[in-house]
Protein backbone atom coordinates (compact mmCIF):
# COMPACT_ATOMS: atom_id res chain seq x y z
CA UNK A 1 0.00 0.00 0.00
CA UNK A 2 1.22 3.51 -0.62
CA UNK A 3 1.06 5.80 2.37
CA UNK A 4 -0.07 9.17 2.50
CA UNK A 5 1.33 11.95 1.37
CA UNK A 6 1.84 15.53 2.43
CA UNK A 7 2.06 18.05 0.10
CA UNK A 8 3.70 21.42 0.26
CA UNK A 9 1.81 24.62 -0.96
CA UNK A 10 1.11 24.39 -4.65
CA UNK A 11 4.17 26.55 -5.94
CA UNK A 12 4.42 24.38 -9.30
CA UNK A 13 1.99 22.81 -10.98
CA UNK A 14 4.42 20.11 -11.94
CA UNK A 15 4.76 18.87 -8.13
CA UNK A 16 1.03 18.47 -7.72
CA UNK A 17 1.10 16.33 -10.56
CA UNK A 18 3.50 14.07 -10.00
CA UNK A 19 2.44 13.70 -6.70
CA UNK A 20 -1.14 12.92 -7.97
CA UNK A 21 0.20 10.16 -10.56
CA UNK A 22 2.17 8.51 -7.65
CA UNK A 23 -0.66 8.21 -5.53
CA UNK A 24 -3.23 7.43 -8.06
CA UNK A 25 -0.39 4.81 -9.63
CA UNK A 26 -0.69 3.17 -6.30
CA UNK A 27 -3.94 1.56 -6.33
CA UNK A 28 -4.56 -1.21 -8.24
CA UNK A 29 -6.88 -4.25 -7.35
CA UNK A 30 -5.84 -7.16 -5.51
CA UNK A 31 -5.29 -9.94 -7.34
CA UNK A 32 -7.40 -12.60 -5.60
CA UNK A 33 -10.03 -10.13 -4.54
CA UNK A 34 -9.17 -9.47 -0.82
CA UNK A 35 -10.04 -13.34 -0.20
CA UNK A 36 -6.74 -13.63 1.51
CA UNK A 37 -7.27 -11.06 4.02
CA UNK A 38 -10.65 -12.49 5.06
CA UNK A 39 -8.84 -16.05 4.73
CA UNK A 40 -6.29 -14.76 6.99
CA UNK A 41 -9.34 -13.39 9.75
CA UNK A 42 -11.64 -16.53 9.69
CA UNK A 43 -8.14 -19.16 10.95
CA UNK A 44 -8.94 -19.92 14.23
CA UNK A 45 -12.32 -18.83 14.56
CA UNK A 46 -14.26 -21.16 12.26
CA UNK A 47 -15.81 -23.99 14.97
CA UNK A 48 -12.21 -25.27 15.40
CA UNK A 49 -11.66 -26.03 11.79
CA UNK A 50 -9.30 -25.08 9.51
CA UNK A 51 -10.10 -24.64 6.02
CA UNK A 52 -9.97 -22.62 2.91
CA UNK A 53 -12.33 -20.76 1.43
CA UNK A 54 -13.22 -20.34 -2.42
CA UNK A 55 -11.23 -18.96 -4.55
CA UNK A 56 -12.50 -16.81 -8.10
CA UNK A 57 -10.28 -19.07 -10.01
CA UNK A 58 -12.07 -21.24 -12.24
CA UNK A 59 -9.53 -24.06 -11.58
CA UNK A 60 -9.83 -23.62 -7.99
CA UNK A 61 -13.47 -24.07 -7.68
CA UNK A 62 -12.97 -27.07 -9.89
CA UNK A 63 -10.92 -28.37 -7.22
CA UNK A 64 -13.06 -27.29 -4.66
CA UNK A 65 -16.23 -29.38 -5.86
CA UNK A 66 -14.14 -32.62 -6.22
CA UNK A 67 -12.99 -31.95 -2.93
CA UNK A 68 -16.61 -31.89 -1.91
CA UNK A 69 -18.02 -34.52 -3.61
CA UNK A 70 -15.22 -36.74 -1.86
CA UNK A 71 -16.19 -35.50 1.68
CA UNK A 72 -19.68 -36.39 0.60
CA UNK A 73 -18.62 -39.92 -0.32
CA UNK A 74 -17.67 -40.61 3.45
CA UNK A 75 -20.09 -40.07 6.73
CA UNK A 76 -20.13 -36.33 7.19
CA UNK A 77 -18.32 -35.67 10.09
CA UNK A 78 -18.52 -31.98 12.25
CA UNK A 79 -15.48 -30.76 10.68
CA UNK A 80 -16.56 -32.13 6.84
CA UNK A 81 -19.68 -30.21 7.22
CA UNK A 82 -17.85 -26.67 8.27
CA UNK A 83 -15.48 -27.83 5.39
CA UNK A 84 -17.69 -28.29 2.75
CA UNK A 85 -20.43 -25.30 3.87
CA UNK A 86 -17.36 -22.93 3.58
CA UNK A 87 -16.58 -23.97 0.16
CA UNK A 88 -20.05 -24.64 -1.42
CA UNK A 89 -22.38 -22.24 0.42
CA UNK A 90 -23.53 -19.98 -2.66
CA UNK A 91 -24.53 -17.15 -0.26
CA UNK A 92 -20.88 -16.76 1.46
CA UNK A 93 -19.34 -17.00 -2.35
CA UNK A 94 -21.61 -13.82 -2.75
CA UNK A 95 -20.47 -11.88 0.51
CA UNK A 96 -16.54 -12.89 -1.09
CA UNK A 97 -17.27 -11.05 -4.55
CA UNK A 98 -19.02 -8.15 -2.39
CA UNK A 99 -15.10 -7.97 -1.21
CA UNK A 100 -14.46 -7.77 -4.47
CA UNK A 101 -16.29 -5.44 -5.50
CA UNK A 102 -15.17 -2.96 -2.55
CA UNK A 103 -11.76 -3.27 -3.32
CA UNK A 104 -12.74 -2.43 -7.24
CA UNK A 105 -14.89 0.80 -5.76
CA UNK A 106 -11.86 1.83 -3.51
CA UNK A 107 -9.26 1.50 -6.74
CA UNK A 108 -12.09 3.53 -8.77
CA UNK A 109 -12.30 5.86 -6.47
CA UNK A 110 -8.49 6.49 -6.06
CA UNK A 111 -8.27 6.97 -9.75
CA UNK A 112 -8.37 10.49 -10.68
CA UNK A 113 -11.64 11.34 -13.18
CA UNK A 114 -10.60 12.08 -16.51
CA UNK A 115 -10.25 15.52 -17.61
CA UNK A 116 -12.51 17.71 -19.86
CA UNK A 117 -11.64 18.40 -23.19
CA UNK A 118 -13.87 21.16 -24.35
CA UNK A 119 -13.86 22.38 -28.07
CA UNK A 120 -15.18 25.24 -29.82
CA UNK A 121 -15.73 27.58 -32.80
CA UNK A 122 -16.81 30.79 -32.99
CA UNK A 123 -17.18 33.29 -36.32
CA UNK A 124 -18.37 36.40 -37.10
CA UNK A 125 -17.72 38.43 -40.08
CA UNK A 126 -14.10 39.61 -39.44
CA UNK A 127 -13.06 36.99 -37.40
CA UNK A 128 -12.65 32.77 -36.45
CA UNK A 129 -11.96 31.78 -33.20
CA UNK A 130 -11.02 28.24 -32.18
CA UNK A 131 -11.43 27.51 -28.02
CA UNK A 132 -9.69 24.46 -26.79
CA UNK A 133 -9.53 23.88 -22.86
CA UNK A 134 -8.52 21.21 -20.98
CA UNK A 135 -10.14 21.04 -17.14
CA UNK A 136 -10.09 18.71 -14.41
CA UNK A 137 -11.16 19.37 -10.74
CA UNK A 138 -8.54 20.24 -8.59
CA UNK A 139 -10.11 19.32 -5.33
CA UNK A 140 -9.80 15.84 -5.94
CA UNK A 141 -6.38 15.68 -7.05
CA UNK A 142 -5.44 17.65 -3.54
CA UNK A 143 -7.39 15.40 -1.51
CA UNK A 144 -6.37 12.31 -3.00
CA UNK A 145 -3.92 11.21 -0.58
CA UNK A 146 -6.74 11.58 2.08
CA UNK A 147 -9.03 9.74 0.10
CA UNK A 148 -6.87 6.99 -0.55
CA UNK A 149 -6.59 6.80 3.26
CA UNK A 150 -10.20 6.58 3.47
CA UNK A 151 -10.89 3.76 0.85
CA UNK A 152 -8.87 1.79 2.32
CA UNK A 153 -10.70 1.82 5.63
CA UNK A 154 -13.37 1.19 3.57
CA UNK A 155 -12.19 -1.60 2.06
CA UNK A 156 -10.53 -2.86 5.42
CA UNK A 157 -14.35 -2.48 6.99
CA UNK A 158 -15.89 -4.88 3.75
CA UNK A 159 -13.34 -7.67 4.91
CA UNK A 160 -13.94 -7.37 8.59
CA UNK A 161 -17.93 -7.62 7.49
CA UNK A 162 -16.92 -10.54 5.47
CA UNK A 163 -15.05 -12.63 7.48
CA UNK A 164 -17.76 -12.31 10.01
CA UNK A 165 -20.81 -13.65 8.02
CA UNK A 166 -17.62 -16.80 7.28
CA UNK A 167 -17.41 -17.00 10.86
CA UNK A 168 -21.36 -17.31 11.19
CA UNK A 169 -21.83 -19.67 8.82
CA UNK A 170 -19.44 -22.07 9.91
CA UNK A 171 -20.95 -22.17 13.37
CA UNK A 172 -24.89 -22.60 12.17
CA UNK A 173 -22.93 -25.42 9.75
CA UNK A 174 -22.08 -26.92 13.42
CA UNK A 175 -24.92 -26.30 15.28
CA UNK A 176 -26.84 -27.88 12.21
CA UNK A 177 -24.66 -30.82 11.98
CA UNK A 178 -25.10 -31.57 15.86
CA UNK A 179 -29.33 -30.93 15.36
CA UNK A 180 -29.28 -33.28 12.64
CA UNK A 181 -26.80 -36.25 14.32
CA UNK A 182 -29.13 -35.86 17.42
CA UNK A 183 -31.93 -35.86 15.81
CA UNK A 184 -31.43 -39.07 13.97
CA UNK A 185 -29.74 -40.97 17.17
CA UNK A 186 -33.32 -39.44 18.85
CA UNK A 187 -35.35 -40.91 16.25
CA UNK A 188 -33.79 -44.11 16.09
CA UNK A 189 -34.45 -44.20 20.07
CA UNK A 190 -38.07 -43.07 19.31
CA UNK A 191 -38.39 -46.47 16.94
CA UNK A 192 -37.12 -48.63 19.44
CA UNK A 193 -40.07 -47.26 21.92
CA UNK A 194 -42.02 -47.98 19.98
CA UNK A 195 -41.35 -51.20 19.05
CA UNK A 196 -41.79 -51.95 22.47
CA UNK A 197 -45.35 -50.14 22.23
CA UNK A 198 -46.35 -51.99 19.64
CA UNK A 199 -45.55 -55.36 21.36
CA UNK A 200 -47.59 -54.62 24.36
CA UNK A 201 -50.09 -53.45 22.25
CA UNK A 202 -50.06 -56.88 20.55
CA UNK A 203 -49.99 -58.82 23.79
CA UNK A 204 -53.22 -56.72 25.28
CA UNK A 205 -55.17 -57.95 22.00
CA UNK A 206 -54.00 -61.23 22.68
CA UNK A 207 -55.57 -61.43 25.94
CA UNK A 208 -58.44 -59.86 25.37
CA UNK A 209 -59.04 -62.39 22.65
CA UNK A 210 -58.01 -65.09 25.83
CA UNK A 211 -60.40 -63.66 28.52
CA UNK A 212 -57.48 -62.75 30.17
CA UNK A 213 -57.94 -58.56 30.11
CA UNK A 214 -60.60 -55.90 30.42
CA UNK A 215 -61.58 -53.69 27.66
CA UNK A 216 -59.95 -51.23 29.73
CA UNK A 217 -56.60 -52.64 29.86
CA UNK A 218 -56.61 -53.01 26.29
CA UNK A 219 -57.06 -49.22 25.80
CA UNK A 220 -54.56 -48.56 27.63
CA UNK A 221 -51.90 -50.08 26.13
CA UNK A 222 -53.55 -48.71 22.34
CA UNK A 223 -52.82 -45.45 24.16
CA UNK A 224 -49.15 -46.02 24.91
CA UNK A 225 -49.27 -47.05 21.04
CA UNK A 226 -51.04 -43.92 19.78
CA UNK A 227 -48.80 -41.72 22.36
CA UNK A 228 -45.01 -43.60 20.86
CA UNK A 229 -46.12 -43.53 18.03
CA UNK A 230 -46.73 -39.87 17.13
CA UNK A 231 -43.52 -39.17 19.35
CA UNK A 232 -41.94 -41.44 16.20
CA UNK A 233 -43.73 -39.24 13.64
CA UNK A 234 -42.14 -36.26 15.09
CA UNK A 235 -38.84 -37.27 15.83
CA UNK A 236 -38.37 -38.40 12.26
CA UNK A 237 -40.03 -35.18 11.34
CA UNK A 238 -37.43 -33.20 13.49
CA UNK A 239 -34.70 -35.57 11.98
CA UNK A 240 -35.76 -34.42 8.59
CA UNK A 241 -36.11 -30.89 8.87
CA UNK A 242 -32.63 -30.85 10.86
CA UNK A 243 -30.99 -32.82 7.78
CA UNK A 244 -32.64 -29.98 5.54
CA UNK A 245 -31.22 -27.35 7.28
CA UNK A 246 -27.78 -28.98 7.59
CA UNK A 247 -27.93 -29.57 3.53
CA UNK A 248 -28.84 -25.74 2.48
CA UNK A 249 -26.17 -24.54 4.57
CA UNK A 250 -23.67 -27.08 2.67
CA UNK A 251 -24.81 -25.54 -0.48
CA UNK A 252 -26.10 -28.94 -1.93
CA UNK A 253 -28.70 -28.62 -4.59
CA UNK A 254 -27.79 -30.43 -7.56
CA UNK A 255 -24.96 -32.68 -5.73
CA UNK A 256 -25.82 -35.76 -4.37
CA UNK A 257 -27.85 -35.19 -1.22
CA UNK A 258 -28.36 -38.57 0.24
CA UNK A 259 -25.13 -38.43 2.27
CA UNK A 260 -24.80 -40.37 5.70
CA UNK A 261 -24.11 -38.54 8.84
CA UNK A 262 -21.35 -39.93 11.96
CA UNK A 263 -23.43 -41.75 13.83
CA UNK A 264 -22.17 -40.68 17.30
CA UNK A 265 -21.81 -36.96 18.75
CA UNK A 266 -18.83 -35.68 19.87
CA UNK A 267 -17.91 -37.16 23.62
CA UNK A 268 -17.94 -34.41 26.19
CA UNK A 269 -14.81 -33.18 27.35
CA UNK A 270 -13.15 -34.17 31.29
CA UNK A 271 -13.64 -30.59 32.33
CA UNK A 272 -14.59 -26.88 31.12
CA UNK A 273 -11.90 -24.11 31.41
CA UNK A 274 -12.69 -21.28 33.82
CA UNK A 275 -14.50 -17.78 32.78
CA UNK A 276 -11.49 -15.77 34.06
CA UNK A 277 -10.54 -13.82 31.46
CA UNK A 278 -13.13 -14.71 28.67
CA UNK A 279 -14.76 -11.18 28.50
CA UNK A 280 -10.85 -9.61 27.79
CA UNK A 281 -10.42 -12.30 25.23
CA UNK A 282 -13.77 -11.35 23.71
CA UNK A 283 -12.80 -7.91 23.41
CA UNK A 284 -9.70 -8.16 21.85
CA UNK A 285 -10.51 -11.11 19.32
CA UNK A 286 -13.83 -10.52 17.91
CA UNK A 287 -14.25 -8.71 14.64
CA UNK A 288 -17.93 -6.67 15.26
CA UNK A 289 -15.80 -4.95 17.71
CA UNK A 290 -12.74 -4.59 15.41
CA UNK A 291 -15.51 -3.23 12.67
CA UNK A 292 -17.12 -0.80 15.31
CA UNK A 293 -13.36 0.38 16.31
CA UNK A 294 -12.08 0.96 12.45
CA UNK A 295 -15.50 2.72 11.78
CA UNK A 296 -15.47 4.87 14.61
CA UNK A 297 -11.70 6.03 13.52
CA UNK A 298 -13.05 6.21 9.93
CA UNK A 299 -15.80 8.68 10.60
CA UNK A 300 -13.22 10.86 13.00
CA UNK A 301 -10.97 11.29 10.05
CA UNK A 302 -13.82 12.61 7.96
CA UNK A 303 -15.15 14.59 10.09
CA UNK A 304 -12.88 17.68 9.28
CA UNK A 305 -13.19 17.54 5.53
CA UNK A 306 -17.47 17.00 5.52
CA UNK A 307 -17.29 21.22 5.68
CA UNK A 308 -14.46 21.80 3.62
CA UNK A 309 -15.70 19.45 0.63
CA UNK A 310 -19.15 21.36 0.93
CA UNK A 311 -17.77 24.25 1.23
CA UNK A 312 -14.96 23.93 -1.93
CA UNK A 313 -15.79 20.85 -3.73
CA UNK A 314 -15.91 21.98 -6.69
CA UNK A 315 -12.45 23.37 -7.29
CA UNK A 316 -11.77 23.57 -10.95
CA UNK A 317 -8.24 24.23 -12.99
CA UNK A 318 -8.67 24.53 -16.85
CA UNK A 319 -5.77 24.93 -19.25
CA UNK A 320 -6.79 27.16 -22.03
CA UNK A 321 -5.26 27.51 -25.90
CA UNK A 322 -7.53 29.51 -28.29
CA UNK A 323 -6.51 30.59 -32.01
CA UNK A 324 -8.09 33.47 -33.44
CA UNK A 325 -7.94 34.10 -37.39
CA UNK A 326 -8.57 37.37 -38.89
CA UNK A 327 -10.72 36.41 -41.67
CA UNK A 328 -9.58 39.35 -44.09
CA UNK A 329 -6.11 39.07 -43.73
CA UNK A 330 -4.85 35.33 -42.49
CA UNK A 331 -3.31 36.44 -39.98
CA UNK A 332 -3.36 34.19 -36.84
CA UNK A 333 -2.78 35.24 -32.62
CA UNK A 334 -2.72 32.43 -29.89
CA UNK A 335 -3.65 33.21 -26.75
CA UNK A 336 -3.01 31.22 -23.74
CA UNK A 337 -3.40 30.60 -19.79
CA UNK A 338 -5.12 29.09 -17.00
CA UNK A 339 -8.58 29.20 -15.24
CA UNK A 340 -9.39 28.78 -11.87
CA UNK A 341 -13.46 28.13 -10.92
CA UNK A 342 -14.09 28.94 -7.36
CA UNK A 343 -17.19 28.32 -5.63
CA UNK A 344 -19.03 31.40 -3.94
CA UNK A 345 -20.07 30.27 -0.62
CA UNK A 346 -23.25 32.83 -0.78
CA UNK A 347 -25.69 29.92 0.28
CA UNK A 348 -23.94 26.91 1.89
CA UNK A 349 -21.26 27.36 4.35
CA UNK A 350 -21.31 23.44 5.22
CA UNK A 351 -22.51 24.08 8.80
CA UNK A 352 -24.71 21.37 8.05
CA UNK A 353 -22.02 19.03 6.88
CA UNK A 354 -19.99 19.96 9.49
CA UNK A 355 -23.35 19.16 12.05
CA UNK A 356 -23.69 15.80 9.91
CA UNK A 357 -20.63 14.66 10.58
CA UNK A 358 -20.24 15.48 14.24
CA UNK A 359 -23.75 12.96 14.97
CA UNK A 360 -22.02 10.21 12.85
CA UNK A 361 -19.13 10.25 15.08
CA UNK A 362 -21.37 10.71 18.14
CA UNK A 363 -23.50 7.81 16.58
CA UNK A 364 -20.94 5.38 15.86
CA UNK A 365 -19.04 6.25 19.24
CA UNK A 366 -22.24 5.20 21.00
CA UNK A 367 -22.68 1.88 18.52
CA UNK A 368 -18.87 0.75 19.52
CA UNK A 369 -19.71 1.16 23.31
CA UNK A 370 -23.33 -0.85 22.78
CA UNK A 371 -21.36 -3.45 20.78
CA UNK A 372 -18.74 -3.71 23.99
CA UNK A 373 -21.71 -4.34 26.69
CA UNK A 374 -23.35 -6.61 24.31
CA UNK A 375 -19.95 -8.96 23.70
CA UNK A 376 -19.48 -8.77 27.30
CA UNK A 377 -22.80 -9.70 28.49
CA UNK A 378 -23.06 -12.42 25.62
CA UNK A 379 -19.43 -13.86 26.79
CA UNK A 380 -21.03 -14.03 30.41
CA UNK A 381 -24.67 -15.65 29.15
CA UNK A 382 -23.08 -17.78 26.64
CA UNK A 383 -20.39 -19.42 29.31
CA UNK A 384 -23.16 -19.61 32.13
CA UNK A 385 -25.39 -22.01 29.35
CA UNK A 386 -22.37 -24.24 28.79
CA UNK A 387 -21.34 -25.11 31.99
CA UNK A 388 -25.11 -25.50 32.90
CA UNK A 389 -25.05 -27.79 30.35
CA UNK A 390 -22.45 -29.45 30.63
CA UNK A 391 -23.69 -30.66 34.47
CA UNK A 392 -27.02 -31.40 32.67
CA UNK A 393 -25.13 -33.94 30.15
CA UNK A 394 -22.81 -35.19 32.72
CA UNK A 395 -25.81 -35.99 35.07
CA UNK A 396 -27.61 -37.94 32.51
CA UNK A 397 -24.19 -39.64 31.24
CA UNK A 398 -23.26 -40.61 34.57
CA UNK A 399 -26.33 -40.95 37.06
CA UNK A 400 -29.12 -41.24 34.99
CA UNK A 401 -28.37 -43.80 32.51
CA UNK A 402 -26.28 -45.56 34.57
CA UNK A 403 -29.49 -46.19 37.05
CA UNK A 404 -32.01 -46.54 34.19
CA UNK A 405 -29.55 -49.74 32.95
CA UNK A 406 -29.84 -50.98 36.48
CA UNK A 407 -33.06 -50.61 36.59
CA UNK A 408 -33.78 -52.41 33.55
CA UNK A 409 -31.44 -55.13 34.59
CA UNK A 410 -33.22 -55.65 38.24
CA UNK A 411 -36.52 -55.50 35.99
CA UNK A 412 -35.39 -58.07 33.70
CA UNK A 413 -34.12 -60.35 36.58
CA UNK A 414 -37.30 -60.22 38.84
CA UNK A 415 -39.32 -60.71 35.10
CA UNK A 416 -37.09 -64.11 34.89
CA UNK A 417 -38.41 -64.83 38.55
CA UNK A 418 -41.73 -64.48 37.60
CA UNK A 419 -41.95 -61.81 40.17
CA UNK A 420 -43.36 -58.73 37.77
CA UNK A 421 -45.37 -58.97 34.93
CA UNK A 422 -44.01 -58.43 30.91
CA UNK A 423 -45.80 -55.18 31.03
CA UNK A 424 -43.79 -53.66 33.82
CA UNK A 425 -40.70 -55.66 31.30
CA UNK A 426 -42.21 -52.78 28.41
CA UNK A 427 -42.81 -49.93 30.11
CA UNK A 428 -39.51 -50.04 32.28
CA UNK A 429 -38.10 -50.61 28.14
CA UNK A 430 -39.43 -47.29 26.97
CA UNK A 431 -38.50 -45.88 30.11
CA UNK A 432 -34.93 -46.46 29.36
CA UNK A 433 -35.13 -45.48 25.85
CA UNK A 434 -36.77 -41.83 26.64
CA UNK A 435 -34.18 -41.19 28.92
CA UNK A 436 -31.10 -42.10 25.92
CA UNK A 437 -33.21 -39.87 24.18
CA UNK A 438 -32.95 -36.78 26.87
CA UNK A 439 -29.08 -38.17 27.51
CA UNK A 440 -28.42 -37.18 23.48
CA UNK A 441 -29.99 -34.16 23.97
CA UNK A 442 -28.34 -33.33 26.55
CA UNK A 443 -25.18 -33.75 24.93
CA UNK A 444 -26.42 -31.90 21.73
CA UNK A 445 -27.30 -29.01 24.01
CA UNK A 446 -23.86 -28.64 25.38
CA UNK A 447 -21.87 -28.97 21.69
CA UNK A 448 -24.63 -25.86 21.06
CA UNK A 449 -23.99 -23.91 23.87
CA UNK A 450 -19.99 -24.16 23.24
CA UNK A 451 -20.41 -22.98 19.84
CA UNK A 452 -22.36 -19.90 20.78
CA UNK A 453 -19.29 -19.29 23.39
CA UNK A 454 -16.44 -20.22 21.22
CA UNK A 455 -18.38 -17.54 18.68
CA UNK A 456 -18.63 -14.70 21.04
CA UNK A 457 -15.35 -15.26 22.08
CA UNK A 458 -13.78 -14.71 18.71
CA UNK A 459 -16.38 -14.03 15.93
CA UNK A 460 -19.20 -11.54 16.19
CA UNK A 461 -22.45 -11.24 18.22
CA UNK A 462 -24.39 -15.13 18.15
CA UNK A 463 -27.70 -13.60 18.25
CA UNK A 464 -30.50 -14.74 20.75
CA UNK A 465 -29.21 -17.85 23.16
CA UNK A 466 -31.51 -20.73 22.76
CA UNK A 467 -32.76 -22.29 25.64
CA UNK A 468 -31.54 -25.30 26.80
CA UNK A 469 -34.32 -28.61 25.05
CA UNK A 470 -33.27 -31.40 26.90
CA UNK A 471 -35.79 -33.36 28.09
CA UNK A 472 -38.58 -32.16 25.91
CA UNK A 473 -40.69 -33.86 23.32
CA UNK A 474 -39.47 -34.07 19.69
CA UNK A 475 -42.01 -32.14 18.71
CA UNK A 476 -40.86 -29.25 20.92
CA UNK A 477 -37.43 -29.46 19.17
CA UNK A 478 -36.38 -26.96 16.37
CA UNK A 479 -34.32 -27.38 13.93
CA UNK A 480 -33.76 -23.80 13.63
CA UNK A 481 -31.34 -21.53 14.95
Amino acid sequence: MCSPLLFRPLHRLGLLSAAVVLVSGCASVSPDGLRGQVQALTAGRTAGVETTLPSADPLARSQAQTAVAQALARPVTLESAIQIALLNNPGLQARLSDVGIADAQRVQALTLPNPHLTLGRLTNLHEREIERSLAFNLLEAITLPWRSQWQNQRAELAVLQVAQDAIVLAADTRRAWLRATAAEQVAVAYDRMHEAAQAGAQLGQRMVQAGNWSRLQQAREQAVLADSSAQAARARLNAGTAREQLTRLMGLSELPTQYTLAEQLPALPTALTPSDGLETQALQERLDLRAARQQLDSIGQRQGWSGANALFGNIGLAYKNNLLTDRASGQHSTTRGWELELPVPLFDWGGAARARAGAEVEKSAALLQEAVVRARSEVRAAWLTRHTAYELARQQRDEVLPLRRLITEETTLRYNGMLVSVWDLLAEARASTQAVAHAIEAQRDFWLADTDLQLALTGTSPGSLLPLQSGTNPSNSSASH
